[in-house]
């Protein structure tokens, strides 16, 4: 029998703080003492920057009931923020008996998947006031970068109809790493591509619970929830955190006034 996904969330959760070398109760103590400035803010994208309206779980439940398999929409969202690919191989071998043709079937759902979100995302639009803020953090001399559990092409995608390329010094994908959020691999390869390497110079911002449980797995100064995307501020408090906010239109204000 397959994991649940609660029990694969604690156990990539537990091997990803075990990697990074993190412990809850002394590294909540060293960042509250940390007075380093922040220089790197490393933003979520889906929900976070561009705006959600569901395309994502709406095109994998389709993905899944087109190939046969039933997934609810419930389990999907307990995914959400998590690598697509690793969501969708995870499916298949939890409803498919183990035979050489599960990946065919992973690659069959992940390009229908793939094709139908680059349809919902053919007009992208930015979430309200997160251009203003980008520009605003890059004008006060932070780095940005972003993580993402889309692939390279989809992101493409989306930064090439923003623009958005120019103004972060790295954009790291699902596809970058061995293992997509809780574990904290995306947000380490960003503060590699950035060349900052103290997490108490780090914030990492994020619309889903999986979003804090990386930021925290990585001992990050900051951990900020925004509920501008797929959970609710009720369902991020739940998470260890820093902040929570509306939105990343909030954000500029909250690094000048708390960190």
């Amino acid at each position: 029998m397959g994991l649940s996904r609660r029990q694969s969330l604690k156990t990539l959760a537990a091997a990803a703080a075990l990697q990074a070398g993190y412990f809850p109760a002394a590294a909540q103590v060293s960042r509250q003492s940390d007075q380093r400035p922040i220089r790197l803010v490393i933003l979520d994208v889906g929900g976070t920057i561009i705006q959600d309206h569901g395309e994502v779980p709406n095109a994998m439940h389709s993905a899944f009931a087109n190939r046969g398999l039933d997934v609810s929409f419930a389990e999907i969202g307990e995914w959400r923020g998590a690598s697509k690919r690793g969501m969708v191989r995870h499916f298949v071998e939890l409803r498919t008996k183990g035979d050489a043709e599960r990946e065919v079937l992973t690659g069959s759902i992940y390009d229908d998947f793939s094709a139908q979100v680059n349809k919902a995302y053919a007009n992208v639009q930015p979430i309200a006031g997160a251009q203003d803020a980008i520009k605003a953090m890059r004008k006060s001399g932070l780095l940005l970068a972003t993580t993402t559990g889309f692939d390279r092409q989809q992101l493409n995608m989306i930064f090439g109809q923003l623009g958005w390329y120019d103004d972060f010094v790295a954009t790291i994908t699902s596809d970058d790493v061995v293992d997509g959020r809780p574990s904290p691999f995306m947000l380490f390869h960003a503060m590699e591509k950035a060349r900052v390497d103290s997490v108490a110079e780090t914030v990492a911002v994020g619309d889903t619970p999986l979003d804090l449980l990386a930021a925290n797995n990585a001992g990050l100064k900051g951990m900020i929830g925004v509920y501008s995307g797929a959970a609710t501020a009720e369902r991020l408090e739940r998470e260890p955190h820093t902040h929570i906010l509306p939105s990343v239109a909030e954000l500029p204000a909250l690094l000048k006034s708390s960190f």
